[in-house]
C-alpha cells in the first residue's frame, strides 16, 4: 500500500488549497478514505472521510462548510478542497485507509496558513 499526498503549501488566511492523495497497492474503489491532520505536540485529528463507491462524506465540526472531500476512483485519488483557511488549520495533513485491519498512512503534506 502506498499513499502519496501533495498540494500543501503556504497560504494567507481566507485562501484556498487543494490536497491530493494518490493511492496504490489495494483496490481503491472498495475502500473508504480519510484525511487527518497533526500539529506539533498534539494527537492526529480526523478531518474528513469519504466512503467507497457511494462517496458518502463526513466532516469534523471544525472544517464543516469550508472543506470538501472527494474521490476519483478511476485515478485512485482522493482530494481535500480547503477554502476559507484559518491559521488554526496549519498542520501536516495525512490521507489514510484502513486496509487488512491496519491503518495505512501517507507521508503527509504541510499546510501553513499565515499572513
Amino acid at each position: 500500500v502506498q499513499l502519496v499526498e501533495s498540494g500543501g503549501g503556504l497560504v494567507q488566511p481566507g485562501g484556498s488549497l487543494r490536497l491530493s492523495c494518490t493511492a496504490s497497492g489495494f483496490p481503491f474503489s472498495s475502500y473508504g478514505m480519510s484525511w487527518y491532520r497533526q500539529t506539533p505536540g498534539k494527537q492526529r485529528e480526523w478531518v474528513a472521510g469519504i466512503s467507497d463507491s457511494h462517496g458518502t462524506t463526513n466532516y469534523a465540526d471544525s472544517v464543516k462548510g469550508r472543506f470538501t472531500i472527494s474521490r476519483d476512483n478511476a485515478e485512485s485519488t482522493v482530494y481535500l478542497q480547503m477554502n476559507s483557511l484559518k491559521p488554526e488549520d496549519t498542520a501536516v495533513y495525512y490521507c489514510t485507509v484502513l486496509y487488512t485491519g491496519r491503518r495505512r498512512w501517507g507521508q503527509g503534506t504541510q499546510v501553513t496558513v499565515s499572513s
